[in-house]
């Protein structure tokens, strides 16, 4: 008798919720041997019954990643010292966590030889995007199943309701409820908060959501001065004391939880084309970077940093986007990378009410010199008579242009 062929593996994202319970499910009626891999990015999450919860959603193995550290230090941190904002605000929390995840799959499929990956996200959304375009740069012969894309997974399963009546049919415990009329998807540097009641974009979002952030009348916390350290623009210190990138980045987010700070609500232009609105509470990546766009004023000059002002715009679209393994974002790190040469030194920080404030910055490396700046006499450092002949000639080509306005101004009055 001929044996049976082995089935196809495939790995695929997994969170033990609700999508990807059933999706995990469903992929081993159509005959695949399900790999789950799960990455520990900071979640609020319990890991423990993670394993057996995937196994008895249809999983053959489930592989559990913590990859805070890396996330922390190759991910947020470049994207702070980048004072990265999609769209001028938002901090890109889900965006860079995506690329990190989608590595480790292909890491994952790589050593459990499967040629194929999978995921949950909507054919909607951004995240579709993210993950398939960082398996396509790192394994690029690899097929992709996006089962909300998939006619035959919807014939089964087109929402919610079917979800969850699909999950109690199979025995898959999961939580969802329609108590929290939203969704949300959180990191250690964030937490997002989307669909549901967010859907209209005046509506007001309930306190009872936030997680990241004390609501302002719930703020107790006096004033409080906070030191951060830079190194080559990435932090190293709170307040004297030094430790790891992802144990900082946690020391920052209770910071800035108790004192209200760090939380946007925004229309934001997705990657497929639509607005969509989205509410987000970022505390520590909210002072973290304030305080390095500080010091980086300080430290780096004029030209490198509108410059850099100009590429941090495209770093965050590419992003927002998920270009994160590609030529075009090697560039952009390299470029970065150099242009932090000089970013080291403290900056002090009031946190109060919702608000980060600075109030002092000192550097090794400054390019502040008192004696130029100052409005007192500077003993000659700088002579200035030689403004002088400075704007003469940076007005040079308005002179020459107005002087060509007047003539043809003059013109058109003698034909008249």
């Amino acid at each position: 008798m001929p044996s049976r062929p082995a089935k196809e593996r495939v790995v695929l994202a997994y969170s033990g919720g609700l999508d990807t319970s059933v999706i995990c499910r469903w992929l081993a009626e159509q005959e695949y041997e399900v790999i789950c891999f799960c990455a520990d990015v900071g979640q609020v999450e319990d890991f423990a019954p993670l394993e057996k919860k995937a196994m008895a959603s249809g999983a053959t193995k489930c592989v559990i990643r913590d990859v805070r550290e890396e996330f922390t230090k190759d991910f947020v941190f470049p994207t702070i010292a980048w004072n990265a904002k999609y769209e001028g605000r938002y901090l890109l929390g889900t965006s860079i966590a995506r690329p990190i995840i989608a590595k480790h799959m292909v890491e994952v499929a790589k050593r459990e030889r499967a040629s194929v990956l999978a995921h949950g996200a909507t054919g909607k959304g951004n995240d579709q995007v993210r993950f398939e375009l960082t398996a396509y740069a790192l394994l690029p012969g690899v097929k992709i199943i996006a089962p909300w894309r998939d006619p035959a997974f919807n014939q089964v399963i087109k929402g919610r309701t079917e979800a969850m009546a699909y999950a109690a049919q199979h025995g898959i415990e999961v939580k969802a409820t329609t108590k929290e009329p939203w969704s949300s998807d959180d990191n250690l540097l964030h937490i997002s908060f989307e669909a549901g009641m967010l859907e209209d974009p005046a509506a007001r979002p309930l306190d009872r959501m936030h997680q990241r952030t004390l609501p302002l009348e719930q703020v107790k916390a006096k004033r409080e001065t906070v030191t951060i350290e830079f190194e080559l623009g990435m932090p190293v210190a709170i307040n004297g004391q030094r430790m790891k990138a992802h144990e900082l980045l946690i020391k920052a987010n209770e910071l800035g939880h108790r004192h209200g700070v760090g939380r946007i609500d925004m229309v934001e232009s997705r990657f497929v084309g639509m607005k969509s609105r989205g509410v987000y509470e970022t505390p520590g990546g909210t002072i973290l970077l304030a305080a390095h766009q500080d010091l980086e004023a300080l430290t780096v000059g004029r030209d490198l940093l509108h410059t850099k002002n100009t590429l941090a715009v495209r770093y965050a679209q590419m992003a927002y986007f998920g270009f994160w393994y590609c030529e075009e974002m090697d560039a952009l790190m390299a470029f970065l990378k150099s242009s932090q040469r000089h970013v080291n030194g403290k900056v002090t920080l009031d946190l109060y009410h919702g608000n980060v404030i600075v109030v002092g910055r000192e550097s090794g490396h400054s390019l502040y010199d008192a004696a130029i700046a100052s409005m007192e006499a500077d003993g000659g450092a700088y002579d200035q008579a030689d403004a002088t002949g400075f704007i003469r000639l940076q007005a040079l080509p308005l002179r020459v242009a107005a002087r060509r306005q007047a003539r043809l101004d003059a013109a058109k009055g003698r034909k008249r």
